[in-house]
């Protein structure tokens, strides 16, 4: 669906119309739902940010302005925000934690020889967690050193030195 769809679904969404707001859903829920999978790397937090943010999408339709990107752009940044606000609240709330041993998704992990992975999970052992958190957020979930910041409560600075030693110490682990 286009852009110029996208907008006239908009439109009408603004306006009450429960009918363009399911064409949008339809048009979008895959791609918006991606970007919640690839911040959360849970099925049930990335699903319940895609719904917050099509709650947010249907309440704010009128409020979308066409000068800073396309519809679909500002939905995916209604739900890139949604998910960064459930790791946000997870960590604060030390609900929910990355695992220790699970920073690369399965189907990452599944891509690699099990040579590889037995290399890769042995080196990632030698990182202190937290220098294992900000990698994994930084690289794998697409955060900015700020937003890696804010998730580990720790200074940019801080933040930048322990990602940059801990991809410098994964790759003399790995022989790179």
């Amino acid at each position: 669906m286009e852009h110029e769809e996208h907008l006239k679904l908009l439109a009408k969404i603004a306006t009450g119309d429960r009918a363009a707001f399911q064409t949008l859903y339809d048009a979008t829920c895959a791609q918006l739902y991606a970007v919640g999978l690839k911040i959360l790397t849970r099925k049930d937090l990335a699903e319940d940010a895609v719904q917050e943010a099509y709650i947010r999408i249907w309440h704010n339709a009128g409020e979308y302005q066409q000068g800073r990107g396309t519809v679909l752009t500002w939905m995916i940044s209604i739900v890139r925000y949604r998910a960064l606000d459930a790791l946000r609240y997870h960590n604060v709330r030390k609900e929910e934690q990355l695992e220790e041993t699970n920073y690369f998704s399965e189907h990452e992990l599944s891509q690699l020889p099990a040579q590889e992975k037995r290399q890769l999970d042995y080196c990632l052992d030698e990182l202190e967690n937290k220098q294992k958190q900000a990698i994994h957020l930084a690289y794998f979930c697409g955060l900015t050193h700020q937003e890696v910041t804010q998730h580990i409560d720790s200074p940019l600075g801080s933040t930048k030195s322990l990602i940059r030693r801990g991809i410098a110490l994964l790759k003399r682990c790995l022989g790179l």
